[in-house]
This record gives C-alpha cells, structure tokens and sequence, in this order.
C-alpha cells in the first residue's frame, strides 16, 4: 500500500475551492487504495511565524512514507533549508502561483514569486490543477515538463438545474469576497442592468473581512440591497440547491487556477458568465458561456443584460453546458491523474 503524507495549511474543511479540492482528492486516493496521512500545518501560511516554521519542520519530519504532497499555499514559502530536509523530495501541488493574488503590493508578489521559484525548483514533482497553470508554473518558473504533471478538478453527475420558477430570474456565484473575486465589478454591472433579477453570493466573509464590508457597502450605495444577498459559507446541500434554483452562474474572478465552482455550474445544465482569463483555465466550455476581459464591468453588464432579458439565449447556453457536463472529468479521474504524478515523481 503506497503511503502518501498530505500537508496542507489549516483546517482542511476550511470552504474554498482549493480546499475542497484537497479533501475530495485524499479522499478518492484512499479508494484507490493508498494510505494517505493529512497533516494540518500551521494555519498561518503563506505567511509563517518562525516558530510556525519551526513547527512545520516537526510536523513534517517522518521518513516512513513513500510520497509527500504539500499544498502550494505553505510549500511556496517554506525556506530552502527546510524543503531539502525532507524524505522524500515533496511534490508541490500548486493551485495557483502566489504571487498572481491580487490585491498585493509589487514588493510582497517579488518576494512570493522569487520564494516560489526557490521552492519549486526543490520539488520531486508540481501537480497543478489545469493545464493553463502547468503552463504558467512552466513559463514563470521554468519547471521541466517532466517535473511537471496536471490533475483537473472532478465534478459529480448532478441533476439539471430547475431555475427559477417565479418569472425573477436568479443568479448564483461562488467563491469567498477576497480581492481576486472582484465582486465590486460584478456589483458595479448588476446597477447598470435592468430587468427582474436576484443574485446570491456564496462565498466566505471571513477570509478578507475588510474587503467583505467595502463590498456590503458598495451594494448599499448602489441601491442593491434588497437584490443581492452576501449568504456568506454556505454547506454543501444549500450550495447545491443554490445550483438547482439558478438560471445563471456567473463569476467575476480576474484569476483562477481551474474554475471548480463553473465546472459544478457547467455539471447542472447552467449558462456561465466568466472572464476570458478564468475561462482559460477550462472549466467553462465555449458553447455554454459568455466572457469578458477581466476587469470590464461594461462588458460584464452588456452580457448580463443580454442574458436576463433574453430566455432563448439562456436556453441556447444552457442546452451547450449540458452537452459539456456529459465529458466533464469526474473525481475517480482527477485521483487516477494525481496518482500518477505521485508514481512519476517520487521516481524522478
């Protein structure tokens, strides 16, 4: 039975798709039949203390496995005399490069970015979530293809989703309020929009709770009030009816790694509206979506106007995302592809 040590930075059930990502693959490994151990790291990551560095290294420090996984949030900024410690050589799992969250000071993303080269040129193996971010770890770090591995997110079959049923149409959206959602541009469209609608943003309010309360505030000035609801974490039942009484997913995030919150969008049937940049990523399939440049809250309101007030462009969308949903990957695929990336680099 291969065992496989799997660090990761905080609580595990912590509601982010990154999270998610890592407990579902664990997960699907043990039904494949490994042995995984989760090691909860300081919750302090990607900005460690030293004694939570300290503590890192002691969590750390078994030889006894066959594999080491460290999630990119804590292996990018763990230091170089620590990373070779380590048996065997880790493999990164990299959802996103660091230094391209937004909202950082061109200081911190230099420090991220040269911390996260030093650390990925130490890793037996980098598993990203997409082949885009293979792309970018390769071209900004400069990672050898063969170093190099991707496990996209899996989705599970889903009913299709029923919509609204009361002539408002409804609009859902996932992900925390943290500056690289940029929901003050989906808010800034939704008040040029005209039309019956609602939006319901499921997403945690405590991951960046001063850039919560400006987007609060920013739907008080704008009137908005009483059409957009801030629902906060949301479980994973009352996401899914989320889901099932949506007419359209839509995301304004300027980066993701993958796009999981699409791919679930996408496996219920629902017309997307994304940016071309997180569309990159793969999740949101070209006969099922609308994209904008991030950024362009003209061109986010021009397509959610068009996609309020016109019921045969949604269903057009709609019947182009189901087709997709029926060749999304699902989780047992996602689990065979990081398997093999574990295999491969814990032989390079």
């Amino acid at each position: 039975m291969l065992r496989i040590d799997f660090a990761y930075p905080g609580d595990i059930n912590t509601p982010t798709g990154g999270y998610g990502y890592d407990r579902r693959v664990m997960r699907e490994l043990e039904a494949l039949g490994c042995d995984i151990r989760p090691i909860a790291l300081p919750a302090s990551f990607p900005y460690p203390t030293a004694d939570d560095l300290a503590e890192t290294q002691r969590l750390l420090m078994d030889r006894d496995r066959d594999a080491l996984v460290i999630d990119g949030l804590a292996y990018a900024v763990l230091p170089l005399r620590l990373i070779t410690a380590l048996t065997p050589r880790p493999l990164a799992l990299v959802h996103h490069p660091l230094f391209l969250e937004a909202g950082l000071t061109p200081d911190m993303a230099a420090r991220l970015r040269a911390s996260e080269q030093v650390a990925l040129d130490c890793a037996g193996a980098v598993v990203t979530t997409s082949a885009m971010t293979a792309d970018i770890v390769a071209q900004e770090f400069s990672v050898p293809r063969q170093r190099l591995f991707f496990a996209p997110p899996g989705v599970d079959p889903a009913p299709h989703a029923q919509g609204s049923q009361d002539g408002v149409v409804r609009l859902f959206s996932v992900g925390s309020l943290t500056p690289r959602k940029a929901y003050g541009d989906l808010v800034r469209a939704l008040a040029l929009v005209d039309g019956a609608w609602r939006l319901t943003i499921a997403g945690s309010l405590e991951l960046a709770p001063d850039h919560a309360h400006d987007i609060a505030a920013l739907i008080a000035s704008q009137g908005l009030g009483e059409r957009i609801l801030l629902a906060g974490a949301m479980d994973a039942d009352d996401i899914a009816a989320g889901y099932a009484g949506a007419d359209i997913f839509v995301t304004p995030s300027h980066f993701e790694g993958y796009g999981m919150a699409i791919a679930e969008a996408v496996a219920r049937g629902l017309p997307v509206i994304a940016t071309h940049e997180v569309a990159a990523a793969g999740a949101a399939p070209a006969n099922g979506a609308l994209t904008y440049p991030a950024g362009d809250t003209q061109a986010l309101a021009m397509h959610l106007q068009a996609l309020i007030n016109d019921a045969t462009l949604r269903a057009r969308l709609a019947d182009g995302a189901w087709q997709a949903a029926q060749e999304q990957f699902r989780w047992s695929d996602t689990a065979q592809a990081f398997l093999a990336a574990v295999r491969t680099g814990t032989a390079v």
